[in-house]
């Protein structure tokens, strides 16, 4: 993994990518699937993600302040419907049983989930009325970012010349995902 300048963090979502959500507090660490992930900015960066108040994931979000989003390849998927489908809050050895390992980042604490081709690790900004309501959405800033070289270099991936089980996995429901396709080139506009 090498670092990706934060102003060029929002690409490592702009693709859409299902993601793990790592969250740490007080000896506790729950890793959780998420399909809705967005970048919002990228000059101080910011992501948005829907979290279920319901989950030990968004209880630990909510006592840190501190998340990590982690951009899983298709060769993780079996762990990532594991993570979606289990309540860390009902198996206290879930991320064993999900055959997922974490590496601590040594700046924020969060878990950044092993064998992921991207990791974010993001400060919970402060609530709005509209986050503190009766809504799942959290909004953060990304204080760092790293990413696979394999996939991602120079500011932007690069499935194309990956390997299959390297490109990113996108869910579509039920279940259902596609990875990501084959790249597509357009022209450029002309200046108006």
């Amino acid at each position: 993994m090498t670092p990706v300048d934060l102003k060029q963090a929002y690409r490592l979502l702009n693709h859409g990518p299902t993601v793990l959500v790592g969250s740490q507090h007080a000896g506790r660490t729950n890793v959780m699937a998420a399909a809705w992930a967005m970048p919002l900015d990228f000059d101080t960066p910011k992501i948005a993600v829907v979290i279920d108040k319901a989950t030990l994931t968004r209880e630990l979000v909510d006592a840190s302040g501190l998340l990590s989003l982690n951009v899983p390849p298709v060769a993780m998927k079996d762990q990532v419907m594991a993570a979606g489908g289990m309540s860390g809050k009902n198996h206290t050895d879930k991320l064993a049983r999900c055959e997922i390992t974490t590496q601590v980042d040594p700046h924020t604490g969060v878990p950044l989930v092993d064998g992921c081709i991207a990791h974010m690790a993001c400060r919970v900004l402060p609530a709005t009325a509209y986050v503190a309501g009766p809504h799942d959405l959290i909004l953060a800033e990304v204080i760092g970012a790293w990413a696979d070289e394999r996939v991602f270099s120079q500011g932007r991936w690069h499935f194309e010349d990956a390997a299959p089980e390297l490109r990113s996995l996108h869910h579509v429901a039920g279940g259902h995902f596609y990875a990501i396709g084959e790249a597509v080139q357009a022209l450029p506009v002309a200046n108006a």
